[in-house]
């Protein structure tokens, strides 16, 4: 198993921990059908309450799809075969509310979780940053889901500089991306206490106000969302060339800001 669950009966709260420490906890396709099954029991358990997502290690959250996944695609620039798509409790009509602890790094793909999540809190050394264009690829999918929570210029900056620069969590704190940065190890920790006390609370309220919130910016995101396939499709390099970019990569060499 990829995906490690724990539930307190007691306070209502489930832990998500995305579990490839080895791998910067990147999502191959056995742990996308973990995540899309665990969002998709909780919505029975009623003894789930509130949910917190966070990563295996110290050095990443989720640094998104897995390079080694295979993926076939589908020959037509309207159609793109994505694996992260139901990955989100939003996907799979989760309407209980999620908080991401954010540790190390989250990128790319990793953006379909934290898209997904009421709030984010991060420890001090927690950096966001999307690769995507540096190896060839759009930033399509993930561009949108940052562009409902921070300002559009923010997103268009972390996405274009690519691997070149990474947003620090007191940044992402002010353009507010993440709600609040704890000490270094302690973010699970400062996510779990927020999740026991929403979980305390009368659970029709809870969910009625998650949907609620949702609801202000749902018709946007799912309108953007209908570009992305030909967008990636047309834009994206071959595989194997994507590959070469990403193989010549060097360590370092990007600022954090």
């Amino acid at each position: 198993m990829t995906v490690r669950l724990t539930t307190d009966k007691d306070t209502g709260v489930a832990v998500v921990t995305l579990d490839r420490p080895e791998r910067l906890n990147s999502i191959d396709l056995a742990m996308a059908a973990e995540l899309t099954a665990a969002w998709r029991e909780f919505r029975f358990d009623q003894s789930v309450r509130s949910v917190v997502v966070t990563g295996a290690g110290e050095r990443a959250f989720c640094t998104g799809l897995d390079r080694d996944a295979e993926v076939p695609q589908p020959g037509s620039p309207y159609m793109v075969d994505e694996p992260l798509t139901m990955t989100g409790p939003k996907a799979n009509d989760l309407w209980k509310p999620v908080i991401a602890a954010v540790n190390g790094m989250a990128c790319g793909g990793a953006f379909y979780l934290l898209g997904e999540a009421e709030f984010i809190v991060a420890d001090e050394h927690a950096t966001f940053f999307d690769p995507h264009t540096t190896y060839g690829m759009v930033s399509a999918c993930e561009s949108i889901y940052m562009a409902q929570r921070m300002p559009f210029g923010e997103v268009a900056r972390m996405a274009l500089m690519g691997t070149a620069e990474r947003i620090s969590a007191g940044r992402a704190y002010e353009v507010g991306l993440v709600s609040e940065v704890t000490a270094p190890g302690e973010a699970l920790q400062a996510a779990v206490r927020c999740a026991e006390v929403i979980a305390s609370y009368p659970t029709e309220a809870v969910q009625g106000t998650v949907r609620a919130v949702w609801a202000a910016k749902e018709a946007a995101r799912a309108q953007a969302l209908t570009h992305a396939p030909h967008l990636i499709a047309l834009g994206n390099l071959p595989a194997d060339r994507q590959a070469e970019l990403f193989t010549a990569r060097r360590a370092g060499g990007y600022r954090v800001r």
